[in-house]
């Protein structure tokens, strides 16, 4: 079963940058594809980026040309960078990770961005 432990959520002011992880607690090499996801108060849960393990990115239109998500292997961590951060980013943000046909999600971290 993997872990997965997020952190860097915080509060930031609109415009600002914050930079959320996620370490696991396998070898990334034994995970397929990860990504962030966010989940903000009456709404779904909605992908923000992707990334599989051959390094491919997909990221909604919500973030792009604001968010990377990358990874550094040799920590078993991914990252999501957020730049020029909006009060319409406000969420909880969740790292998910699929090994071997099997989902998992980390416990989430918030982010809230005010004017």
């Amino acid at each position: 079963q993997v872990q997965l432990v997020e952190s860097g959520g915080g509060l930031v002011q609109a415009g600002g940058s914050l930079r959320l992880s996620c370490t696991t607690s396998e070898s990334i090499f034994s995970i397929n594809a990860m990504g962030w996801y966010r989940q903000a108060p009456g709404k779904q849960r909605e992908l923000v980026a992707s990334i599989t393990s051959d390094g491919r990115r997909a990221y909604a239109d919500s973030g792009k040309g604001r968010f990377t998500i990358f990874r550094n292997n040799g920590k078993n961590t991914m990252y999501l960078q957020m730049n020029s951060l909006r009060p319409e980013d406000t969420a909880v943000y969740y790292c998910h990770a699929e090994s071997r046909d099997v989902g998992y999600w980390g416990q989430g971290t918030q982010v809230t961005v005010f004017l």
